[in-house]
């Protein structure tokens, strides 16, 4: 027996504003910051008290204590406590993955709504002892006398207390996200001045929606922030280009902190659901939810570490029977504008849409004033787990005032990438009654 799938509604989404780490909200955690993306849900969309079917998320830097984090934060929310969560985390993808997971639950039927949510600080980021004094630790909470405890500690070297800090490098190259995004510039031959101008229009694009209101309902206020304190609305080139290179010292090098995602502190929510459920709660649909793909390449073995939402976004157009030039919106995570720069070229290259991608016919170009067009993650700041949750939300607001089909390519830690495809309401019933 088939079940006829449901269309899956993206009622909305807020975020708290993104603060670049160890600034103004060094002293939250990713709980508190995640508990205050709910709570906007719940106070946007009248659910204060409210049963949600799921919440799903998570974030990429955590504490032990952190187990499950998303139910912890509907514990702390105005939600129902009768509202599950689950503790999800796929690098910069968790929050995007989290809805798709939710979608698919509620396309079946198995449940009528969900909250995907994502939250990140490397302000709270756990420290680190070495392996041995961490034993030790524990063997000291087993201890029973205190003469016992003392024991443990006999023969302790200095070195032992050296706490280990925060890592964000690769696991099995040793090498950053940057330092592998320098390697992808190199490769495709992507110059400074183009990543410098990418930035430069992310700000100019970000700063512009925050001046014409187009931010009002997509953030909260969080600890006193009313606004990203990334974003540089005087931003200029002349700037950028003073910048030293970040990742490689030398003369090659072309990724700087102007054109590089700062390390970020922030939280994002969105509320999916059946059309019945929005229904019944008299809340309207900003969008649809119509595919979603994710994949992973061997960057290992080569491949470039944020290259694989190129496979995923291919993957996804086939199953969706569409091009790459059948969008109004394009949302590509700006972890670093040369991964942009890097996707873009890729999609345009025969050779590598053929030995990749396995097509006969390179994907081709978009058109660039459809990219990003409220700024993103260059100008908002990127709090891993927070990002594909802002951008679901800020395109299906985009959709609701404008129409058309949107396309989501997110990149991730791990040489993998997630993609998505929203919808206008307008744009599925012209289709459906053609």
């Amino acid at each position: 027996m088939t079940r006829e799938l449901r269309r899956v509604a993206v009622i909305g989404g807020v975020r708290i504003p993104f603060c670049r780490s160890n600034t103004l909200y060094a002293d939250l955690s990713n709980l508190e910051m995640m508990a205050a993306a709910l709570n906007g849900v719940v106070d946007r969309f009248g659910l204060k008290g409210q049963h949600i079917d799921e919440v799903v998320g998570g974030a990429v830097v955590t504490h032990s204590r952190d187990f499950n984090l998303a139910r912890e934060a509907v514990l702390s929310s105005k939600l129902a406590p009768s509202t599950p969560g689950v503790t999800l985390i796929q690098a910069c993808g968790t929050s995007l993955q989290s809805a798709l997971m939710s979608a698919g639950k509620i396309a079946t039927g198995e449940i009528e709504s969900a909250i995907a949510v994502g939250s990140d600080t490397t302000s709270d980021a756990p420290i680190v002892f070495s392996k041995k004094f961490s034993k030790r630790l524990v063997q000291v909470g087993q201890s029973k006398t205190a003469l016992d405890k003392i024991r443990v500690f006999k023969g302790l070297s200095p070195s032992e207390l050296a706490p280990q800090p925060p890592a964000v490098s690769e696991p099995r190259t040793g090498l950053s996200m940057g330092q592998h995004c320098e390697l992808m510039a190199q490769e495709w031959k992507i110059p400074r001045a183009a990543q410098d101008e990418l930035a430069f229009e992310s700000h100019k694009k970000g700063a512009a929606a925050y001046d014409e209101g187009y931010m009002d309902d997509l953030i909260v206020p969080c600890a006193g922030v009313y606004r990203d304190n990334n974003l540089r609305p005087d931003i200029s080139l002349d700037k950028l280009a003073s910048l030293k290179p970040a990742f490689e010292k030398s003369e090659r090098g072309t990724l700087t902190a102007g054109n590089s995602t700062p390390m970020t502190d922030g939280a994002s929510a969105v509320l999916l659901a059946s059309e019945e459920w929005a229904k019944a709660h008299n809340l309207p649909v900003l969008a649809y939810l119509t595919y979603g793909q994710h994949i992973a390449n061997n960057f290992v073995g080569g491949d470039g570490l944020l290259m694989a939402p190129t496979i995923a976004v291919s993957k996804l157009l086939d199953r969706a029977g569409l091009t790459l030039q059948d969008f109004d919106f394009y949302e590509i995570h700006e972890a670093f504008a040369a991964q942009v720069l890097c996707t873009l070229k890729a999609w345009e290259d025969a050779d590598y849409c053929k030995r990749v991608l396995g097509k006969d016919a390179p994907l081709g170009s978009i058109d660039r004033a459809k990219l990003n067009v409220k700024g993103s993650s260059l100008a908002f700041g990127h709090p891993f787990a927070a990002t594909g949750a802002r951008i679901v939300a800020n395109l299906a607001k985009l959709l609701s005032t404008n129409g058309g089909r949107g396309l989501i390519s997110i990149c991730t830690a791990g040489g993998m990438g997630v993609a998505a495809i929203l919808e206008a309401p307008k744009s599925i019933e012209a289709r459906v009654a053609a």
